[in-house]
């Protein structure tokens, strides 16, 4: 026979042993589909207090909505996968969508030039970046911080501190006003205003870009070489991959990606804001850490991203139809933030 204490000690542990494993069970499943859960849930709220908001136009407009902050937030988690994370992503993209207004209103220069150079640039800053990382082993971070201010301030020198748009009026050298020559092309206003069938264009190089490089990451030596380097630099360094120059890469693909977002938003706006692009900076990091808790991933992955970034639109198109204040709106994204870190934090402990 068993003694009475040691039996009840037993039945003590199994009931401690069950739920601990109902609790990790729980955690696992959060961490997988928690997002998605929150997702669903926004959606169904708004859904029964909105007229309409469950409906194939305003689900258009929010995919159309989060198509730049994918496209720049694709381009965070690019240099995160390298440990490489980078603040100058929306100053990069205020300094593109400048640079691709100014070279077909100022310039007279063609939508693919307006389209390429600006990538161009963005790539070049993201090269600089890595420079100051790899030479002189400043945390990539801290190398971003002042990229950021130069950024911003070689965009607002470009432009005199002027929105950008066809045919406008800009100070004569002698005093005055004169008109620019030239103006935004139809051809490139389409990649932010056109539709292909029904489908907007930006949504389509939001969903293309989240194809390419998710076969990159996952798909390619290039993308696992940079999972490599971000995981354990030594180890990676080690097993003979050039983490160095995975770091660079890492950077060019984030600033590339940044640009490519600021080219898309003078397209969408058939202008270039000053300063209107550097608002994007939280909304495509939040995105880009949300991914880590999306499928339990617990690291940087596109398809992470795309779903956080859906996330987030859902909640401003709601919010925003419900009128609350976009003062008011950065506190829920907050909490979205910190409930998804918190999520894939414990996740990472057991």
């Amino acid at each position: 026979m068993i003694p009475a204490g040691e039996g009840g000690s037993t039945v003590r542990a199994e009931v401690i042993d069950r739920r601990k494993r109902v609790g990790d069970l729980a955690v696992r499943f959060l961490s997988a589909y928690g997002v998605f859960i929150a997702i669903g849930v926004l959606f169904a709220v708004f859904s029964v207090l909105i007229p309409g908001f469950f409906s194939m136009t305003n689900i258009t407009n929010i995919l159309r909505a989060i198509s730049i902050t994918t496209v720049i937030a694709i381009g965070v988690t690019m240099g995160l996968c390298a440990n490489a994370f980078n603040l100058a992503v929306a100053a990069v993209a205020g300094l593109a969508s400048a640079l691709a207004a100014g070279l077909m209103v100022w310039n007279l220069a063609p939508a693919p030039l307006a389209i390429l150079f600006p990538l161009i640039v963005g790539g070049l800053v993201g090269s600089l970046i890595a420079f100051f990382v790899i030479r002189f082993r400043i945390d990539d971070l801290l190398a971003s911080l002042p990229m950021m201010f130069i950024a911003q301030g070689v965009e607002l020198t470009y432009t005199g501190g002027l929105n950008i748009y066809s045919n406008m009026l800009k100070p004569a050298p002698g005093g005055g006003y004169i008109t620019a020559p030239g103006a935004i092309s139809q051809s490139f206003l389409r990649l932010g205003q056109g539709y292909v069938a029904f489908v907007p264009t930006p949504v389509i190089v939001m969903l293309a870009a989240i194809l390419v490089s998710h076969l990159f990451l996952n798909n390619t030596k290039w993308g696992r070489h940079l999972y490599a380097t971000g995981g354990n630099m030594e180890a990676a360094r080690l097993a003979g991959i050039p983490v160095h120059l995975y770091r660079v890469l890492a950077h060019v693909l984030t600033g590339a990606f940044a640009a490519m977002g600021g080219v898309m938003l003078t397209a969408r706006m058939a202008s270039a804001q000053s300063m209107a692009a550097h608002g994007l900076l939280l909304d495509c990091i939040a995105a880009s850490f949300i991914g880590y808790a999306v499928l339990g991933a617990g690291k940087p992955n596109i398809i992470g991203t795309f779903t956080g970034a859906v996330l987030m639109g859902i909640m401003v198109n709601g919010l925003t139809m419900l009128n609350i204040p976009y003062t008011a709106q950065d506190i829920f994204k907050g909490l979205i933030l910190l409930g998804a870190l918190g999520i894939s934090r414990i996740a990472a402990r057991r």
